[in-house]
Parts: structure tokens; C-alpha cells; sequence
């Protein structure tokens, strides 16, 4: 392990839902979930585990639309906490000030829908972190916002877990050009969402519609692939 790599600490990682769930709600969902998209898809759906590396303004809405669409399993990576900077592109809201993004995500998962089952890892993930944090998720949703550690993150996972498929996204700053957000597929296990350009530099700023567009984007490579369509 080198230096500057944090300890595994496994006393950061807790799971939903409550034993207290209301099980009623559960089952009028299911039902409801599977009127909509019929009950072979729902199942299918139900089956799948997909991991979100990073909580803001990417993960945290992957994470809303994979909720509402019944995947069953969700593993939930961040060590950060909601600051009210964050409110004008991530799902938080103002009572959410303060908590970490793990657990406040959780909580709004919950009023969602109270039957899926989530892992929470409020810690840094690290080369050394990846095989025991992930090696669960069939499919991973890379949401980092700083640079190296989107690379380091699609890097490790190709090298250690090269059976998972890499969602990833990548340049979504500003406003408008919205026919320029697209997918590409740059591998057997790797889709890339956004424009692939644009940065925070100069007065180009991270809003809500961009960042929604690529967030929908990779929750729907994350459907597509789910399903056994094409992303």
C-alpha cells in the first residue's frame, strides 16, 4: 500500500433499508413499477447492483433516476459533505447542509422508494479500495469531479475489475450546445457521457440543466445496458 493511501475502513460502509420499512409501500411500489414497465423488465431491473463513485451533481441524480426506476441495488461512494454551493446542481436540499453526502442521499432514496438496497461508503476511494468497495457492482458510475481521479478510478477498475462496465462522464460545464451531449463507447466495458470538452475555466460555471443532461445520460447507459439494449 503506499503512502499516501488511506486504510480500508469498513466501519464506514452501512446498508439499506431499515428493518422498520413499511412493507406494504414496498409492494404497492413494485406493483406500480411494474405496471409501468412490465414485469420482465422490473425484474430484470431488480437484479442489477451499480455502484456511483461520487456524490454531487453527476451521482447524486444517477442515483434519483436508477431509484425511480426500481434498480435494486445501489452502492453509494463519497467522503464529502453537502455544502449550500452545491444546491444549484446536486439533489440536496437545504436541511441537507452539513451531512454527508452518503447519508443524505440515502434518506432522499428512501422517500423514493423504501425497498431498494443501498450501501453507503462515506471514504475516499484509493487504488487499494477499489476491489473491496466495488467488486459487488456489475456496472459503476464514475462521477468524480476532479480530473486525476476520474483517471485513476476508470484506470484501476479496467486493471483490477475488468469484467464491470465503467459509465463515465465527462464535460457538461455551461449552458445550451445541448445537441453536442452525447455517448461514446470507447471500449468492451467503457461509455463516456457529455460533450468531452467543457471545462470550468474563465466564467464557464457547473448549472443544474447540463448536469442533469449528462447525469440522464448516464442513467440511461445504465438502463440500456441493464436491460440488454443498446446504450
Amino acid at each position: 500500500m503506499e503512502k499516501n493511501e488511506q486504510k480500508t475502513d469498513f466501519s464506514s460502509i452501512n446498508s439499506w433499508p431499515p428493518l422498520e420499512t413499511e412493507e406494504n409501500d414496498v409492494q404497492h411500489l413494485w406493483q406500480a413499477l411494474c405496471s409501468r414497465h412490465g414485469r420482465d423488465v422490473q425484474e430484470q431491473l431488480a437484479k442489477a447492483h451499480v455502484a456511483v463513485a461520487g456524490l454531487g451533481g453527476l451521482g447524486s441524480n444517477i442515483a434519483v433516476q436508477l431509484t425511480r426506476i426500481g434498480v435494486g441495488k445501489l452502492t453509494l461512494l463519497d467522503f464529502d459533505r453537502v455544502d449550500i454551493t452545491n444546491l444549484n446542481r446536486q439533489h440536496y436540499f437545504l436541511q441537507h447542509v452539513g451531512q454527508y453526502k452518503t447519508e443524505a442521499l440515502r434518506k432522499i432514496l428512501a422517500m423514493i422508494n423504501p425497498g431498494i438496497q443501498i450501501t453507503c461508503i462515506t471514504d475516499r476511494l484509493t487504488p487499494s479500495t477499489v476491489i473491496p468497495y466495488l467488486q459487488e457492482s456489475t456496472i459503476v458510475c464514475e462521477a468524480f469531479d476532479v480530473a486525476d481521479q476520474k483517471a485513476m478510478l476508470v484506470r484501476e477498475i479496467r486493471r483490477q475489475l475488468p469484467e464491470i462496465t465503467i459509465v463515465s462522464g465527462n464535460g457538461m460545464a455551461g449552458y445550451g450546445r445541448t445537441n453536442d451531449m452525447c455517448v461514446k463507447r470507447l471500449g468492451t466495458h467503457l461509455y463516456l457521457c457529455g460533450d468531452g470538452y467543457s471545462g470550468i475555466e474563465g466564467k464557464n460555471s457547473v448549472m443544474a440543466p447540463r448536469v442533469v443532461l449528462c447525469a440522464s445520460q448516464m442513467a440511461n447507459v445504465v438502463t440500456s445496458i441493464v436491460l440488454g439494449g443498446k446504450p
